[in-house]
């Protein structure tokens, strides 16, 4: 019987061993297939809000993703074995253990080196893949629907607040921590007077629906209203700085030249207020006109708010009821309501359009301090919260909000575009964002080393009636900006 050597055994054992790897293969990536396959059919039952061609490549990018990691892993097992198989070698040879220590070392670090390679580049796949997720989300032909037009340079400090003048001629307001309001031509970026009554930062300023009335309130406890008069300068032609509202260069923390440049010395001053108001006992973080701009309501962080009589100045009805620091108040553009907000993660609604009834309604929307909430011109009421949500309300129905923004970072005073009602949300991460009334983000403003806010946005304030500039927004950059906002190409791209 014939005897079958030992190294015809060995070649039929190394064959079979092939063929086992080689069908062991085949089996894995037909089951890599099949589960593929699997997933992408369970993906595309589920009921998803996404198109179908979004959710094909959603999987498909994670499924390299998922490959990348394999790879690595395979790689990574292979680097342990040579290790092993070379302190094996060693050892055998007789090396001495301080060689073997050293050869060890030597190649763990190029094992090390290899693997930060692998990384570095499962990272920039990453990084790639995620780039295609983010921008398969909104259209790339929105290059150019908001261009910075004019940057609005003089305060010596932070700016709270800014609003543009409802009457003739149209300038725009800016309220800052330096103590001092300013006025500015808008074309310009011109500061055409400057007021100075107040002893403490000014956190608000609201301009008379008719008259060049302007109402300022401060941290020294009051409200200002004050008179103003203006001549525009020549208008300079607006030089062209079309950026995308995409840009994704970060900005420089650092602060440039001008922004650590004097005031301006040359524009003339108001240093006494018409009216003065008097009754709260702590920092007046807002104030705002009533329709017809017979009264005013001023908001405190001594958890009150005060509606007062323009023509004598007395204290009308005082507003209580808030738990903690007010931080905003807002009146309704035709009608005797005012909306306050607060700390205490709630905002009121005030009704005083029956003189002989004063209803109050309480709104626990958020859960955190509500930075403020804003009336549109319709039965809507907008509430932004630094828990990084602006939530939008019917004024007939106020048991839950029609729709809910969620953001990334902290809202501060928002504004409602009159016309198109757009909202405006800046931002603590510096960044500006817009949104429609039914929380679909349209746009965010660009920001980068050379244009943008450096620091925390405060507020942000629409004026649709002038043709330079459509939307202002400040911040604690101490500068102003006034962007170009191409709305109908804008809500094309909706």
């Amino acid at each position: 019987m014939p005897v079958e050597n030992s190294s015809s055994s060995g070649s039929r054992q190394a064959k079979q061993k092939r063929k086992s790897h080689s069908l062991s293969i085949r089996r894995t990536n037909s089951t890599e297939q099949d589960r593929s396959g699997l997933q992408r059919e369970l993906l595309e039952g589920q009921d998803s809000k996404l198109p179908r061609s979004l959710r094909t490549n959603l999987l498909d990018l994670f499924n390299q993703i998922e490959r990348e990691f394999e790879n690595l892993y395979l790689e990574n097992i292979e680097l342990r074995r040579e290790i092993e198989s070379l302190n094996d070698r060693l050892t055998a040879d007789g090396q001495a253990g301080e060689g073997a220590d050293l050869a060890k070392g030597a190649l763990k670090t190029k094992a090390s080196h290899s693997t930060s390679q692998l990384s570095q580049k499962l990272k920039t796949t990453y990084k790639a893949s995620t780039s295609k997720i983010v921008s398969s989300f909104k259209a790339t032909t929105s290059r150019a629907v908001c261009q910075l037009v004019k940057e609005y340079v003089g305060h010596r400090d932070g700016i709270w607040d800014l609003s543009a003048t409802r009457a003739q001629p149209v300038v725009l307001g800016t309220a800052s921590a330096d103590h001092t309001a300013m006025l500015w031509s808008i074309e310009t970026g011109k500061c055409l007077l400057k007021y100075l009554g107040h002893q403490g930062s000014v956190n608000s300023i609201k301009f008379h629906p008719s008259e060049q009335m302007a109402l300022t309130a401060s941290g020294d406890q009051t409200a200002h209203i004050w008179r103003y008069m203006v001549q525009l300068p020549t208008p300079q032609p607006v030089a062209d700085t079309t950026t995308p509202c995409e840009d994704d260069v970060d900005s420089s923390d650092k602060d440039d030249a001008d922004a650590d440049a004097e005031g301006p010395n040359d524009c003339p001053s108001v240093r006494v207020p018409t009216t003065t108001l008097r009754s709260h006992q702590g920092v007046v973080i807002a104030a705002d006109w009533l329709v017809g701009g017979k009264q005013v309501v001023t908001a405190s962080w001594d958890r009150a708010a005060n509606l007062y009589d323009v023509e004598t100045s007395e204290l009308v009805h005082s507003l209580t009821g808030h738990d903690q620091e007010l931080t905003h108040c807002c009146t309704h553009p035709n009608q005797r309501l005012v909306v306050t907000s607060s700390r205490d993660t709630t905002f009121r609604l005030w009704d005083f359009r029956d003189p002989s009834i004063h209803s109050v309604n309480v709104f626990q929307g958020h859960t955190d301090t509500v930075t403020s909430a804003v009336f549109t011109v319709g039965d809507n009421v907008v509430s932004g919260s630094d828990d990084r949500t602006v939530k939008v309300w019917d004024l007939k129905n106020m048991r839950s909000p029609i729709a809910t923004i969620r953001t990334d970072s902290a809202v501060n005073r928002i504004s409602v575009s009159v016309n198109q009602k757009i909202i405006a949300l800046p931002h603590d991460n510096r960044q500006v964002r817009l949104f429609d009334m039914s929380g679909v983000r349209l746009a965010r403003l660009p920001r980068s080393n050379r244009q943008g806010h450096r620091r925390m946005v405060c507020c942000s304030a629409w004026c649709e009636d002038n043709t330079a500039c459509n939307l202002f927004t400040c911040g604690f950059d101490r500068q102003a900006i006034g962007w170009n906002i191409n709305i109908p190409a804008l809500l094309q791209e909706k």
